[in-house]
């Protein structure tokens, strides 16, 4: 061996390299792969696994999971709360363990979020084949179970020499470091390359760090922005999840309150104004406010700042009405920039942001327009207080009175966790966000049993930071396991358990669209039967007290209110188990239509009268030319 190499496995080498690879925004730097999750099976143990043990916890440090999706999603969570500057690796076995990976990837790549995905793949050599678990294909012999993952990351590779290791995995940190290009990466390691010894380049091994840019907008598009916006008497800035991870919080609040110009926010980019600022609209879309999305009604300019105009966040194809709309979209990513038929400011948000405010000097919306906007969000600050309020310590909670409770209890920097369900349009409504990170949702995929998980990387990221998971039962049962991994830990994260028996906003949505809440209830057959019975007798409270959580019933309002407080107080993992009053409707009602098919034809009533309201409502759809 030369002096200038190191003799290592493939996976020796992987994790070393990982181990010293950097970020850096603004003069500060981070370590791009924080630490690995992993499970071990015959795929990565005796190579992954064996590296991570020899490398050691200074090195590398190692987290233990229980599923393999859910380690995507505190890896996400993690990444999301460090504004996308380091991420989390992810090892499994083949098989099974590679497969789970697939939704977590999904939920990363769609909501642009760096996590390096290092399952272990079949023999390179075939000397085995067909291996345990191995999925053989008849004409394509390179084919293995982990190329359900191409789809759905932002880079892959199958490493099946050592030298290919270097190339593929400069080209995953380049991947995972760039805000335009990040998602989730997969390097699928064959087992028998992962623990083949190579001679390494020590320049391979060498700290490197990878430059997060801050990109300004081309001098043409920019003086077009600032003639469209200092031409439009009703504009409306949409504040995405491009807000947050740019850190341009500060920079959005400079250019609206030196232009009065308001600001509605989708579930992503909720916080990127305080609540209480007089231009914060809140959420827009199905489940915005009356004042932002009255303001979108009639908004002749739609300035969309890092969203990606999701149809139910953004309500995209219905919502803006003005036949004279036009949009303008500032967008670190080129493909989301030009979406609506848009001008584009291809750049980072904050760059972008701070150009506009001083190239606008002077300029300010119309005062009865600011008159006007503010008043709309006082008369939705009444919504607000209303669905939060119960007249009676005494009295079961409804969902919204579970918020105004929590609402009452957090701090300004605590962060609130919800992904699914009924939660997410109450919280876009209702939550009150009093900092960039309290606010975090997962509704890009919208992905069941991601709150737990994420609230775990949230907690490893930010240590002393309050971290509330929100869950109804049905996404409790997807995927409560890696409570045990915050017990294992000493993590205090915070689990809100709402038990409301079933799938309430899909139960929602069925009712809505004709399909009676088919399917959606928790509960015994009845005698016909359908699942009309009794509800079913589960006690997920004692579920959570056997994973080791420590748990809290809380029957009434005032309970509650107690509950929170002490869970909050709490230095261990909490529960706090709340069975909900479904009978009374306290949450504001849509406040705008959301696309969703409804049966041509039927034999039902309510599936009849639905496609009725259906076609009244889709004459709104619009295309933005």
């Amino acid at each position: 061996m030369s002096s200038s190499t190191v003799r290592l496995t493939v996976a020796q080498a992987l994790v070393r390299f990982l181990s010293v690879q950097y970020t850096e925004r603004d003069g500060v730097r981070h370590r791009l792969i924080a630490g690995t999750w992993g499970i071990f099976g015959h795929g990565n143990v005796a190579g992954v696994g064996q590296a991570l043990l020899e490398a050691g916890e200074e090195a590398m440090p190692f987290h233990q999971g229980r599923n393999e999706q859910s380690m995507v999603h505190a890896a996400v969570g993690h990444a999301r709360q460090l504004n996308r500057l380091s991420a989390q690796a992810v090892t499994t076995s083949i098989g099974p363990g590679a497969t789970n990976l697939v939704t977590g990837a999904a939920l990363a790549t769609i909501n642009r979020l760096p996590v390096l995905l290092l399952p272990g793949d079949y023999f390179a050599s075939h000397a085995p084949d067909p291996l345990l678990q191995q999925l053989e294909h008849p004409v394509e012999a390179d084919v293995s179970v982990n190329d359900t993952l191409r789809p759905v990351s932002r880079y892959f590779d199958r490493i099946t020499r050592p030298e290919a290791l270097i190339p593929s995995a400069l080209h995953a940190m380049r991947v995972l470091a760039d805000p335009a290009e990040t998602g989730a990466v997969t390097l699928a390691l064959p087992q028998d390359v992962q623990a083949e010894a190579y001679d390494w380049p020590e320049e391979f091994l060498a700290e490197r760090v990878w430059p997060v840019r801050r990109p300004a907008p081309d001098p043409a598009e920019l003086a077009a922005a600032v003639q469209a916006i200092r031409s439009a008497r009703r504009p409306l800035l949409l504040a995405g999840g491009g807000v947050h991870h740019s850190e341009a919080e500060d920079a959005l609040r400079a250019f609206v309150e030196a232009t009065g110009v308001p600001v509605a926010s989708t579930q992503a980019g909720k916080g990127s104004l305080r609540f209480d600022h007089p231009a914060d609209l809140g959420g827009i879309g199905h489940t915005g406010t009356s004042a932002s999305d009255d303001l979108a009604r009639t908004a002749d300019l739609v300035i969309g700042v890092g969203t990606r105009y999701t149809d139910f966040t953004t309500a995209s194809g219905t919502l803006f009405q003005n036949p004279d709309v036009r949009f303008l979209n500032l967008n670190i990513t080129g493909f989301d920039a030009h979406k609506l038929s848009a001008r584009t400011l291809v750049c980072d948000a904050r760059s972008g942001l701070t150009l506009l405010t001083e190239a606008l000097a002077g300029h300010r919306v119309d005062a009865a327009y600011e008159a006007e906007y503010r008043a709309g969000r006082e008369r939705w600050d009444a919504v607000v207080e209303a669905a939060y309020r119960a007249a009676d310590d005494t009295a079961v909670p409804t969902q919204t009175q579970v918020l105004g409770a929590l609402d009452a209890v957090v701090g300004d920097d605590d962060v609130v966790i919800n992904a699914a369900g009924s939660l997410p349009g109450d919280l876009h409504k209702l939550w009150r966000a009093r900092s960039p990170r309290q606010y975090h949702l997962e509704y890009g995929y919208s992905c069941m049993g991601y709150e737990i998980p994420a609230a775990i990387g949230v907690q490893q990221a930010a240590p002393g930071t309050p971290v509330w998971a929100l869950v109804g039962d049905g996404t409790y049962l997807m995927m409560p396991t890696e409570i045990v991994t915050a017990v294992q830990e000493g993590l205090p994260v915070n689990v809100v358990l709402l038990q409301n028996h079933g799938y309430a906003s899909i139960g929602g949505l069925s009712a809505e669209t004709g399909g009676e809440r088919f399917g959606t209830a928790y509960r015994y057959r009845a005698a016909d039967g359908s699942f009309t019975g009794a509800p079913l007798p589960v006690d997920l409270a004692a579920n959570a007290a056997s994973l080791g959580m420590e748990v809290l019933r809380a029957k009434t309002v005032g309970e509650l209110r107690e509950a929170l407080a002490a869970a909050r107080a709490s230095d261990r993992p909490t529960c706090v188990y709340v069975e909900t009053d479904t009978t009374r409707a306290t949450s504001p009602g849509a406040e705008a239509w959301w696309d969703v098919p409804v049966a041509e034809v039927a034999g039902r009533e309510a599936a009849v009268e639905a496609r009725e309201r259906y076609d009244r409502q889709v004459t709104a759809r619009r295309h933005h030319l």
